[in-house]
């Protein structure tokens, strides 16, 4: 939802808030390989239990992954193995964000917390590889109600806020919720693309009646 709104004139707007981007040409994977070493930092962080710095790295990082796409564009360079390693990338920073949350728990004995977190590890993963396999058989697969950009910024709020609990609480529900509408959009999607089936056969096939009539 976040994501499909910021597409809308996201490049112009990124255009005209930071146009240092653009007065040479960057190389758009290295934007995202930056915005994960600084996303890293941010898990880091909170593994600690420094939410609010941590925040500020999670943020930079973001920043870096919502405009490599945007540079590469402007350049000429968008590329298909760019959008595989943008996506892999983001697949890794979500996983270290909620292991350094597990960890955290965990050296405070809150193993509840360290439990929940664990599952929404789990479940954020599930969410992202449905879509992912999904879009191998169905083109332009779309459903769910907590994206990335959703489980990220409630994440972001909870550390601001000082209430990353009720923040890993929304986001584990919301992804395990959101994994299972995928697979029921999936199944629903798929079952269309099936060749209709064949009714079964009665009787003897044709071949085998002709023969019976020349048997002896």
């Amino acid at each position: 939802m976040i994501k499909s709104k910021l597409g809308e004139g996201l490049d112009g707007r990124i255009h005209r808030l930071f146009p240092f981007l653009f007065v040479r040409p960057l190389n758009p994977n290295l934007l995202s390989v930056l915005g994960l070493l600084v996303s890293l930092g941010g898990a880091a962080a909170w593994s600690t239990g420094r939410f609010r710095e941590g925040l500020v790295l999670v943020f930079l990082g973001g920043f870096f992954d919502l405009v490599d796409g945007v540079v590469a564009r402007h350049n000429g360079t968008a590329s298909p193995f760019g959008a595989f390693l943008d996506s892999t990338l983001d697949r890794v920073v979500d996983g270290a964000l909620m292991l350094a949350l597990v960890l955290h728990y965990a050296r405070l004995d809150d193993f509840a917390m360290a439990w929940l977190a664990g599952v929404g590890l789990v479940a954020m993963q599930l969410v992202s590889y449905t879509k992912a396999r999904a879009e191998s058989v169905v083109p332009d697969f779309k459903g769910g109600i907590l994206e990335r950009a959703e489980r990220i910024v409630i994440l972001m709020f909870g550390a601001l806020l000082g209430l990353m609990p009720l923040a890993i609480g929304i986001v584990t529900l919301g992804s395990v919720w959101t994994a299972g509408q995928r697979i029921a959009l999936a199944r629903t999607r798929m079952a269309k693309l099936m060749p209709p089936a064949q009714p079964p056969q009665v009787g003897w096939p044709a071949e085998a009646r002709r023969g019976d009539t020349h048997g002896g």
